[in-house]
């Protein structure tokens, strides 16, 4: 198994309505960073962001096309939680993000793992924060 040391999820895919507004919205309320933003002819764009810090996977925001994906928008897991936002000071972030306008499904509460709240992108997928225990 050694050769497979050196992989890591690099990228994951979120499907969106429209390339400009989820730029905004992952830049403007969760402080993401645009990464990349490439024309690929068209109407397609290759267009990625990330944490701010740089660290963990980029977010891949890919248009939705055609019938079946604008489906899944809002909804790529069936209403579990999609993806999970880690700081290192969650009462910051989510002070930060309340006033950013972003949605919490739920108060912060305090689990074995960690300190959590569930809240929603613009399409309605749902994220944990998390500050997980050390």
């Amino acid at each position: 198994m050694s050769g497979l040391a050196g992989r890591r999820v690099a990228t994951v895919s979120v499907v969106v309505t429209d390339y400009d507004q989820a730029i905004a919205w992952y830049v403007g309320k969760l402080g993401f960073t645009l990464a990349e933003d490439v024309d690929l002819g068209g109407g397609k764009r290759w267009v990625t962001v990330e944490p701010g810090s740089g660290q963990g996977a980029r977010l891949l925001l890919a248009k939705a096309d055609g019938d079946r994906q604008v489906a899944a928008i809002g909804n790529q897991t069936g209403g579990r939680v999609f993806l999970f936002l880690e700081t290192d000071d969650f009462a910051r972030d989510h002070a930060t993000m309340l006033a950013n306008g972003v949605e919490f499904r739920e108060a912060p509460r305090h689990e074995a793992y960690g300190t959590v709240a569930v809240f929603a992108d613009l399409s309605g997928n749902l994220w944990d924060l998390i500050e997980p225990k050390r």
